[in-house]
This record gives structure tokens, C-alpha cells and sequence, in this order.
């Protein structure tokens, strides 16, 4: 299980629930030992170590990593000529791609804006600072236009990019950046605990129009102690930013001590904005507690803006409520990006409903139906639709697998994954497909489920778009182990096989980067527990052994499950801790599955939710031809109750 730690950026990269540390051995081929020292030597900037183990590289299929480490080393001074040739050596290549990425960043950093231009096409990679650095190419050209677009980043809470940093500059020299600009950036950085990139935007504003260092200390690490004795004018911009900078952070700690503030004659003293930019953050604070006065202060942030952050929240504040019209106005205020995510899409369709708008209800179920997801299974459902699954496509030829063989990023790829350096490549890997069509994926995916790269065979197998094969997707690895636990714990197969799935993609070696283990990643303290508790005498280095982990994990959710008594708690409860799903229900009512699903607080726990019982329906429906709806399985959760007694035994 993945409680206790939440993912990296790695992560995300992969697709997975966790990050998986590196473990299957080099074969330590002399080649093999070479490129492993090259890395070695990219990695500690030693260049003349790093060329020598190029040379002994000979015609290793890696040899693109080790000359792209010899010019990253030396990238600020490297002439176009040597890029251009191993963009041409390599062309459409990931690391091709990852080369152009750096360079254009050097060329914008030295403000060569005609060879920025003509490089800047062909980019596949996505970045910030790059998307800034266009923009500056475009005002170094006199196209003005590139500051408004700027304004995207500069709403975002997080550090300037050098990139973007240039724009603002060039929009501050031509006076078309504002004093309120500047305060609604600070303001959102304060909030969102970038203090130290709030400061340096505060360098933007006049030396008079700064904060007082002091204050801005004591709102950041004494916020209550700020507030009950407060500056006695807020005449100024700059002390009315740190008492609201303290009420937000007495928010973060507490929303209902900061609602008390805001109620007081401190509150009154404040512009109606301000009032209603604070209720805004205090009811965001609130939503993520489950507060049910949540809602409530909501309705009192009427006008303030809000991030699509603070929106989702009203979002789920409201669905708990049972307020379908806030439910409403909350997703209609969403940006374009967000109002169009398939969950506020299927929201927005059952607010519609609520309010008896069947038609237009309709209009959002169909715009999801179909989709094999947890919210288009569901819009399936409101219109009555049968979850099926996709006929199974045509066998593979053995000419399109070997074309997916010898596809060069594939091929690198599987030599990364020979040599246990799974990170690097994944990356490659999900590069090289891309761009390819349904036929090419499902051909892909054949080829890693041959090699048991099972993560890969899902993942490749999820892109299809008309072609799908639900056998590979839903791939079932393990099966006489599954069943066997399963018939002995009396836990639904399928709803094993849809936590392992999202756990570790079957990937059986899996560990965690703070030690979970195994196909369903146990975390070591559990493993032994569950052990002791069965009787089983476990060597920690076997934890990761197939039948072992299986028995351990099954035995674990069926305990959570008896603890939690619901199949959606105790999906949640495996990943964050049944302590926490218990929390997560309501004091005042109970509550739909779906909506104590979407208002789960952790994101991760959340989307891990959403996806094992997606995962667990299809399972049912492979394995066994039939099941039961996602609604029926997603159920009531009961309110909370006095008699609910957890075993405080469980990890």
C-alpha cells in the first residue's frame, strides 16, 4: 500500500500509484559495465571519465544516452554545429528532444532569438520556461500582444521561471504591469506557501509600497498572536496584505478560529473585498477539513475570485451539502481547463438533473458514456447504458511485433529496463508511442507483455483510442495466486486484482521509495503484522515474493475491510490508513459512494479510489462475465455514529 508516502514526480511520469526504486541487476556485460559508468561519470560532471567510457561503448544500443551526457556537460558553450548534428543523428528521438529542450533554453537565456525561432518548432516536450521565452522572442520582435498572454504564468503559484521572469520584466519596463497585478500575485503566493517567491515579486512594487519585514514574519510564523493585536491602522495596502497573509495562515491551521476573526471588528475594519477574498480561503480551508459549514462560508465569499483549486472544493463542499446549485455555480466558475475534467463534467450533468433539467443532463452523460473511466462508467449508468466490454481485436501478426521491437525508442527502452533503470526507461518508452496508432499500440503492449513488463502493457494498452483489447488493459496476471487468497480471505477476486493493478501494475519486484513492497505494496511494519497475525513466518527479504505479498495483501484489505464494513472505505483505508477513511465520512448525513469518493482530501487517495473500483468492475466483468454496477458498488456511506468502534489494532 502506498500509505504514509505520497508519490513523486516520478510518479507521474510512470503513471503509477508509486515510484518504484531500481531493482533488477545489470547482467555486467563489459558494454553493459561501460554505459553504467558513464552514467556514473554524467552524474558526478566528470568529463573526461565519461569519455572514455563512451569509447568503450562501442555500438551499445545506449550509446545515444552517452553522447547526449557529453553534451549536456558542456552545453552553455557548445556550438550549434555539434547539437545540430546529434538532433540529425537522432532525429525524433527523446533524447533529440530532451538536447533541443536545454538548448533552447541556453539560446533564450543569450537572447539568440532567431535561431531560438527557427528550433522552437519541432520541440515535443511542454515547458514553462520555453513557452516564456517564445513569448520574449515574440516582444524582442515588437509584438506586444506576447505580454498579455503572459499573464497565464503569472497567476500561477509557484516560482517564475527565468523565462518568465524576462516577459514580466519587459511588461514592468513597459508599463503594463499593475500595483493590484502585483499585490493579486504576492497575495496568491503568500497563501499557497511560496513565501520566498512572494518576496522576490515583491521586489516588483515601490520601496514604499513593500511590506514591513516584521510584520510579514510575525503573520507567517505568529499569526493568532498578529491577530489579537493587530496593527492598530490598515490604511495601507501593505498591512491590510499581512493581517489577511495571517488570517489565511490561522485558516491552514485552524478555519474556524480564522472564521472567528473574520466575524469580529478586525473583519469589519477590512473592505468588502477583502472580507470576501478571506471567506473564500477559510471555506477552502474548511471544504478540505470536510467542514459543513464549508458550504456556508462559501456563500459568504460571494464576488471574491477563486483559483480552480478553491472552486473544486466549493464543488465538493456543495455535493456534501447536497446543494446541487452551488454544485452548479461552483463548476460554471471553473476555468475552461478545468470545467472541461470528466468529474465536474459528470457533476455538472447530476446538478442539472437535481434540478430538473433532464435534457441538459443528458447532453453532459453522453458526453462522457462510453469512456471506460470512473466518471464515463458512471454518466453509462445515468442514461442506463450497460458497461461492456469492447470486442476483442484481431491477433497480432509477428511482423507488427517486431516492428514494435525494432522501433529504435522501444528497443532503448527494453535495454534500460534489462539493466534495472526503470525511470529512464519509462521515459523513453512512453515517448516512443506516443504517436502511434491503436494497431501499433496494441502490437507495443503484446511486446512488453511478453517480457513481463506488465506497467508498460497497461499503460501502452490505455492509449488506444477505437481498437481496445480489455485483456491486455485489464491483464490478470498471477491467476491460480489470486484466486487461491482470494477463496481464502474471502475478498472478491476482482477487487483484488483492482488494487494490484493500481498498487504496482504487477510489477512484483516493485519497492517504494519509502519501502513499500511487492505486487501490493506492503509497507514492511504491516507485512510483519499481517504475518504475525495469520501465523506466517515471513523473512523480510520474501516479502516480495509472489504468493507471500498476495497472502499478506489479501489478508490486510479483508481486515480492512471487516474494520471499515464498505468496499469504497476500504480502498481508501488501504491507502491512507483506515483512520482516515472512517474520518472522511459525514457527521450530518450519509452520503452517496461517488460523493465520498470525490471529496476524499488527499488527491492521491482520491484518484487511487476512483480508479480500483473502476478497475474492480471491469475485473468482474473478464473474470467472472458479469457484475454488479459501479453505483451499486459504490453504495451509501453511513453517517458517522458513536458506535462505530475501529479495531485499533489495524496499521
Amino acid at each position: 500500500m502506498i500509505r504514509k508516502h505520497f508519490c513523486t514526480i516520478a510518479a507521474a511520469i510512470a503513471g503509477f500509484a508509486c515510484t518504484f526504486a531500481v531493482v533488477a541487476p545489470s547482467q555486467g556485460a563489459p558494454a553493459d559495465d561501460a554505459f553504467l559508468g558513464a552514467q556514473s561519470a554524467f552524474r558526478a560532471g566528470d568529463p573526461i571519465r565519461l569519455s572514455r567510457y563512451t569509447a568503450a561503448l562501442g555500438s551499445h544500443p545506449l550509446l545515444p544516452y552517452a553522447e547526449f551526457w557529453q553534451l549536456r556537460l558542456r552545453l552553455e558553450e557548445m556550438p550549434s554545429t555539434e547539437v545540430r548534428a546529434y538532433l540529425a543523428k537522432y532525429p525524433g528521438s527523446y533524447l533529440a528532444d530532451r538536447l533541443r529542450a536545454g538548448w533552447l533554453k541556453e539560446l533564450g537565456k543569450r537572447r539568440e532569438w532567431q535561431t531560438f525561432d527557427l528550433e522552437l518548432a519541432p520541440l515535443v516536450v511542454d515547458d514553462a520556461d520555453i513557452r516564456c521565452y517564445a513569448l520574449a522572442s515574440r516582444i524582442a520582435r515588437q509584438d506586444l500582444t506576447a505580454i498579455d498572454e503572459s499573464s497565464q504564468y503569472w497567476l500561477e503559484a509557484k516560482d517564475l521561471p527565468e523565462g518568465c521572469a524576462l516577459v514580466t520584466n519587459e511588461a514592468i519596463a513597459r508599463s503594463r504591469l499593475t500595483l493590484p497585478q502585483v499585490w493579486q500575485r504576492v497575495r496568491l503566493l503568500l497563501e499557497t506557501g511560496q513565501a520566498n517567491a512572494a518576496r522576490r515579486t515583491m521586489e516588483y512594487l515601490p520601496q514604499a509600497e513593500r511590506p514591513d519585514e516584521k510584520l510579514l514574519n510575525a503573520a507567517a510564523t505568529a499569526p493568532a498572536k498578529l491577530l489579537a493585536k493587530p496593527p492598530e491602522s490598515l490604511g495601507t495596502q501593505s498591512t491590510r496584505e499581512m493581517v489577511l497573509y495571517a488570517i489565511v495562515r490561522l485558516a491552514q491551521s485552524d478555519p474556524r478560529v480564522a472564521a472567528e476573526f473574520i466575524n469580529s471588528g478586525l473583519g469589519a475594519k477590512l473592505p468588502p473585498a477583502d472580507r470576501s477574498h478571506l471567506w473564500g480561503r477559510v471555506a477552502f480551508e474548511g471544504a478540505k477539513r470536510l467542514y459543513p459549514e464549508a458550504a456556508e462560508w462559501y456563500g459568504r465569499a460571494a464576488g471574491a475570485w477563486l483559483t480552480d483549486d478553491q472552486l473544486a472544493w466549493k464543488a465538493r463542499a456543495a455535493l456534501r451539502a447536497g446543494d446541487w446549485t452551488m454544485v452548479a455555480s461552483a463548476i460554471d466558475s471553473m476555468s475552461v481547463g478545468a470545467h472541461a475534467d470528466t468529474a465536474w463534467h459528470y457533476w455538472y450533468g447530476r446538478s442539472l438533473a437535481a434540478q430538473g433539467k433532464a435534457d441538459g443532463a443528458r447532453a453532459y452523460f453522453l458526453r462522457l458514456a462510453g469512456q471506460p473511466h470512473f466518471y464515463g462508467m458512471l454518466a453509462s449508468e445515468e442514461l442506463a447504458q450497460a458497461v461492456t466490454v469492447p470486442p476483442v481485436p484481431p491477433a497480432i501478426r509477428e511482423d507488427e511485433l517486431a516492428k514494435a521491437r525494432g522501433n529504435p525508442g522501444i528497443a532503448r527502452a527494453m535495454e534500460l529496463f534489462r539493466l534495472g533503470l526503470r525511470t529512464e526507461g519509462v521515459r523513453e518508452w512512453n515517448f516512443a508511442i506516443r504517436n502511434m496508432e491503436d494497431p501499433e499500440l496494441l502490437a507495443a503492449a503484446e511486446v512488453a507483455r511478453r517480457l513481463e513488463l506488465y506497467d508498460r502493457t497497461i499503460n501502452t494498452a490505455e492509449r488506444t483510442t477505437s481498437v481496445h483489447d480489455f485483456r491486455v488493459r485489464f491483464l490478470a496476471p498471477f491467476r491460480d495466486t489470486y484466486r487461491a487468497q482470494a477463496q481464502a480471505f474471502g475478498v472478491e477476486e476482482a477487487w483484488l486484482y483492482g488494487v494490484t493493478r493500481q498498487e504496482s501494475r504487477f510489477i512484483a519486484t516493485a519497492k517504494s521509495s519509502a519501502g513499500a513492497q511487492g505486487l501490493m505494496q506492503l509497507m514492511p511494519a504491516t507485512a510483519r503484522w499481517v504475518a504475525q497475525k495469520i501465523g506466517m513466518q515471513i523473512n523480510p527479504a520474501r516479502v516480495i515474493d509472489i504468493d507471500t505479498n498476495v497472502t499478506l495483501g489479501a489478508r490486510y484489505l479483508r481486515l480492512v475491510y471487516d474494520d471499515l464494513g464498505h468496499a469504497v472505505m476500504a480502498s481508501a483505508g488501504y491507502n491512507a490508513g483506515p483512520g482516515r477513511a472512517r474520518r472522511w465520512k459525514s457527521d450530518l448525513r450519509p452520503l452517496e459512494g461517488a460523493i465520498y469518493v470525490e471529496s476524499i482530501p488527499f488527491e492521491e487517495t482520491r484518484d487511487y479510489v476512483k480508479k480500483v473500483m473502476a478497475n474492480t468492475v471491469w475485473y468482474a466483468t473478464l473474470l467472472d462475465g458479469k457484475s454488479a454496477t459501479l453505483k451499486a458498488r459504490l453504495g451509501v456511506i453511513p453517517a458517522r455514529s458513536p458506535a462505530d468502534k475501529p479495531n485499533s489494532d489495524l496499521p
